[in-house]
């Protein structure tokens, strides 16, 4: 009874591919998750001081200057920032291998202050939230080539991830020169 046979292999192959399509959509849903709340950023950037909301609108010319200056432009037609005296926040979201990343960015005197991975939703690459890579950004400005002033350290498997930081901190600093003229 060959037909037999080949019939439950078959199946049990097919209970095979379902439970590991099921495994690996579980442990990609592990790692997509907020790690810090808008309010709770702020607070650790501007302490109990109140800054002021503000919304910067992204015109056709202001992305191509963006682009040019740096290398990237959000898709977003505009953005909020926070800001008290010549300290500024931003909130920036962008996609690392195929979700999005969503970052604070504290900047005061043209260097960041802070960086924040306030939501992540990737499968892998979730290591770029911790200090040890975050910290890394913390009083870099941008040299006149659109790059960061210093080196990043990369993370083995989070390369797409590590390039995202790398492209909202500059895109941060670009827009902190734009707001405070």
């Amino acid at each position: 009874m060959p037909g037999l046979r080949d019939r439950s292999y078959r199946l049990s192959a097919r209970r095979c591919c379902g439970l590991a399509a099921i495994l690996w959509m579980a442990a990609s849903a592990v790692h997509a998750e907020d790690y810090l709340g808008r309010d709770d950023f702020l607070k650790l950037v501007f302490g109990d001081g109140q800054p002021v909301q503000h919304t910067l609108w992204l015109s056709a010319e202001k992305k191509a200057a963006a682009k040019a200056a740096v290398g990237w432009a959000p898709a977003a037609l505009r953005l909020r920032y926070w800001q008290a005296g010549t300290r500024t926040a931003w909130i920036i979201e962008d996609i690392g291998k195929e979700k999005p990343i969503t970052l604070g960015v504290a900047i005061a005197g043209q260097h960041i202050e802070r960086v924040e991975v306030l939501a992540f939703r990737e499968s892998r690459g979730w290591e770029i939230r911790y200090p040890f890579f975050t910290g890394q950004f913390n009083g870099l400005g941008l040299a006149a080539d659109g790059y960061l002033s210093g080196p990043v350290d990369g993370i083995t498997g989070a390369t797409l991830s590590v390039r995202a930081v790398d492209r909202m901190a500059r895109l941060a600093l670009w827009l902190d020169t734009q707001v405070q003229g």
